[in-house]
């Protein structure tokens, strides 16, 4: 997930929203449910759920890294954090929220405590990106906002708030410029326009021919892979997966 370090922070307001919205969702859920599969190829809900706990425990070690000066890798390593949601996925449904309640409220509870100036200190994520601590709270609401949708239980783009839409759009055009120009197949340039909002944009290199237009939700989730934009009007091309 890529830097939007030039926008606000998130607010850790907003942050509790979205993660209560996504708590009341998990609430519902059944054992049966919740071993269905998710949106995400080869993940059932279980695997989206162990991610989403396990998420918050490695942006809780960036927040800690940014605390006290030590650093402390995002994760231990890429395997263990493969290893801890294949281990969590198949555990009942309230295990899974009991352990999402108390991975949300470890992280909410540093954040809250941080000062001004440990905002403002450098850690760096899992894919070695220098990003300032402030940053961490953008990177946690994507999860909680793109997961929730992975659920599959009726909560869609089209429920994102606004603000995040418009946010999550622009990251998403720039992350696939930078996808589409390191992939090994060419991507034909295309325009982006939204119908709903002031929003253009444009990924490739070169002058687009095509325009892909629709709800700038719809775009959104579209660029991300979670939609295969049957709701969009234009010639879409192949995308590479975003990531």
């Amino acid at each position: 997930m890529t830097s939007a370090a030039a926008e606000d922070p998130v607010s850790l307001g907003t942050l509790a929203e979205a993660t209560d919205r996504l708590l009341d969702t998990m609430r519902k859920l059944g054992d049966n449910e919740a071993a269905e599969a998710s949106l995400l190829p080869g993940w059932s809900r279980g695997h989206v759920l162990a991610h989403v706990a396990r998420n918050a425990d490695s942006l809780l070690n960036l927040l800690l890294w940014a605390h006290t000066g030590v650093e402390i890798p995002q994760y231990a390593s890429m395997y263990l954090r493969d290893f801890d949601i294949e281990a969590g996925a198949p555990r009942p449904a309230s295990a899974q929220l009991a352990d999402n309640e108390a991975s949300t409220k470890r992280w909410l509870a540093l954040a809250n405590s941080l000062t001004e100036d440990t905002w403002h200190a450098e850690v760096r994520t899992r894919q070695g990106r220098p990003i300032p601590a402030s940053e961490v709270r953008w990177m946690r609401l994507q999860e909680v906002e793109i997961h929730h949708v992975d659920l599959n239980t009726g909560y869609t783009p089209a429920d994102w708030p606004a603000a995040f839409v418009a946010r999550v759009l622009g990251q998403a055009t720039v992350d696939m410029n930078r996808i589409t120009a390191a992939a090994t197949e060419p991507v034909p340039a295309f325009a982006l326009r939204a119908t709903d909002t002031d929003f253009t944009g444009i990924v490739g290199a070169d002058s687009p021919d095509n325009t892909v237009v629709g709800p700038a939700a719809s775009l959104a989730a579209w660029l991300l892979g979670r939609s295969d934009g049957a709701d969009l009007t234009g010639d879409l091309p192949v995308l590479p997966a975003w990531k």
